[in-house]
């Protein structure tokens, strides 16, 4: 016995296709920018970590060199370096847009840090 089967077009599935499509787009675009903020925070922790081997001056222009290759706001760039006796803290604070379907959402971040030595 055969039987025939539904008429549903697949109009459906290539809407559903589209739509996971779009979502993964921007979870990518988002994604990326929790991820840049991530690399950028655990450099500084890795910069404090080994703060005693290294000048201030060292520690912001490897930061700022990695803002760069990052792709940051130019606001990532101004990195503080603040030494106390046996202590180090560094930290940035800059803000990224996201655009998703229909608005921009800005998104701010201060990636910090600190290291004793």
């Amino acid at each position: 016995m055969v039987r025939e089967r539904r008429g549903t077009g697949k109009l459906g599935c290539l809407v559903t296709l589209m739509v996971m499509a779009a979502g993964v787009y921007f979870a990518v675009n988002v994604g990326e920018v929790f991820w840049n903020y991530y690399v950028f925070q655990d450099r500084m922790r890795t910069m404090a970590a080994y703060a005693s081997m290294r000048s201030d001056g060292a520690i912001r222009n490897r930061l700022v060199a990695l803002a760069d290759s990052l792709d940051l706001p130019e606001s990532a760039y101004n990195v503080h370096v603040r030494r106390v006796p046996h202590a180090i803290f560094i930290w940035a604070d800059y803000s990224q847009h996201i655009e998703l379907p229909g608005f921009v959402y800005e998104l701010h971040f201060n990636p910090q840090a600190t290291g004793t030595f």
